[in-house]
């Protein structure tokens, strides 16, 4: 790649995690203050808080692996520095992927309406229950970067042995990496949060349907505010849907294609990952009544300075 080419991926990336660094703090520090100053947080607002704090680690320790790995590809991979990081993102990754689903179960909960008796049950227990959830996700997302740590030790040993004997090159090794271990284990830890997420989609969606034929025969305006409120949450679950598909796709990308540092993808394919990353915690934002009148506050503050 162009040497000016990669200077503006490069402080374009930089800008994408700066924005979303402070929208994640912000998300992070209005949550704090409200849960100083009541006590307590609504079950929505506490996963929040979580989903901000994982973010707003996520995209600080994501440009040093980052970089890192751009600067220096082979001393970098065989560095305690890369385990560390590494350590690290996958624990973010798992937390923030149980945090979201646990989001949208809980928005599908409040909001659809059905009259079948375990739906009923969910809709009176799982507020209280999502600190026990938000614990247990913790619990699940360090078993799962155990394994990930695990994999990665042995095969680096492997690596190791491998390089010495001059059979295996540090491209391959990445490949089989990703292929033979990493890429199964991912699918098996995201298929059941994924799976209670597509769940939480069609049910709310159902709910939706038959909220506006129910008003349709009683001769009712569908823009009431129930239809107005599944609309809300099916907007702001389509954007965790981007996010997983997302993630979906740079899954099997990493371990089909190949990426290295000195390809001419290298920078954007890191764009379109940090993207998402990054334009979703304005989406929390705008989805939250509190957060949302603060975040125009600020704004307009911002451009009276801008005036003045």
């Amino acid at each position: 790649m162009q040497p000016a080419l990669t200077v503006f991926f490069m402080l374009l990336f930089v800008l994408l995690c700066f924005l979303g660094s402070l929208a994640n703090g912000f998300i992070v520090l209005m949550m704090s203050r409200e849960w100083l100053r009541r006590g307590r947080l609504s079950p929505s607002n506490t996963i929040f808080l979580c989903l901000g704090v994982s973010r707003f680690s996520q995209q600080c320790f994501g440009p040093v692996y980052i970089f890192n790995y751009f600067l220096h590809p082979v001393e970098f991979t065989k560095s305690l520095t890369r385990q560390i990081v590494c350590l690290h993102l996958d624990f973010m990754n798992s937390a923030i992927f149980w945090f979201s689903t646990w989001l949208s179960v809980l928005f599908c909960i409040k909001i659809a309406n059905f009259s079948h008796p375990t739906f009923l049950w969910l809709k009176w227990r799982l507020p209280g229950l999502v600190p026990w959830l938000l614990l247990g996700s913790v619990l699940i997302s360090l078993v799962v970067t155990l394994l990930f740590f695990w994999g990665n030790h042995n095969l680096y040993q492997e690596f190791l042995i491998r390089q010495v004997s001059g059979n295996m090159s540090h491209r391959e090794w990445n490949r089989r990496l990703e292929t033979d271990y990493f890429m199964p284990l991912k699918l098996v830890t995201m298929s059941l949060p994924c799976s209670l997420f597509l769940v939480s989609i069609v049910l709310l969606m159902s709910s939706l349907r038959r909220h506006i034929r129910r008003m349709q025969h009683s001769a009712h305006n569908v823009r009431d505010p129930s239809a107005q409120a599944h609309t809300r949450a099916l907007k702001l679950l389509i954007s965790f849907l981007v996010l997983y598909a997302t993630s979906f796709v740079s899954l099997v990308i990493d371990a089909t294609v190949f990426i290295p540092s000195d390809s001419l993808w290298y920078w954007p394919w890191q764009i379109i990952l940090y993207l998402c990353m990054s334009v979703h915690p304005f989406i929390l934002i705008l989805s939250n009544l509190k957060l949302r009148g603060v975040f125009g506050k600020l704004l307009l503050l911002a451009r009276g300075f801008r005036v003045t």
